[in-house]
């Protein structure tokens, strides 16, 4: 593939690698199509959203 990904592209392929539920052949598309800095940015947003997801779990689990 030649052609530049979106960064919804980029958002879907590290939301899969957190799961850990990927192809090879997913992967390998991925390296030769995705950008460097949409990665690392989605991967930074993916970790905050998880971390948030994560502090509104423990506050209702200890507000109870």
């Amino acid at each position: 593939m030649s052609k530049k990904s979106s960064f919804m592209q980029s958002m879907i392929a590290v939301l899969w690698a957190f799961l850990g539920v990927r192809k090879k052949s997913g992967l390998q598309e991925d390296v030769a199509s995705l950008s460097f800095v949409h990665i690392i940015i989605a991967g930074v947003l993916g970790a905050l959203i998880f971390m948030g997801i994560l502090l509104l779990i423990v506050k209702a689990v200890v507000s109870h």
